[in-house]
């Protein structure tokens, strides 16, 4: 998905949703650290793919408080 479409999709959702949006990306960093950690890890790309989801998770959620 281009970030332009998850930004969006991100932008039409709830608080809540948005909480658990980062609770699953932050358990999906782990478990990308832990393979890379083990020498499991083939597609590296996706530490750095999940890292800025994560920031985008987050933007997203201040500015929601923000208008507030």
């Amino acid at each position: 998905m281009k970030s332009a479409e998850y930004l969006k999709t991100l932008s039409g959702k709830s608080g809540d949703e948005l909480q658990q949006e980062l609770v699953a990306l932050r358990k999906e960093q782990f478990n990308l650290r832990m393979q890379r950690a083990t020498g499991q890890m083939n597609q590296h790309h996706l530490m750095g793919q999940v890292r800025k989801n994560i920031a985008r998770v987050k933007s997203v959620q201040s500015a929601q408080r923000a208008v507030k």
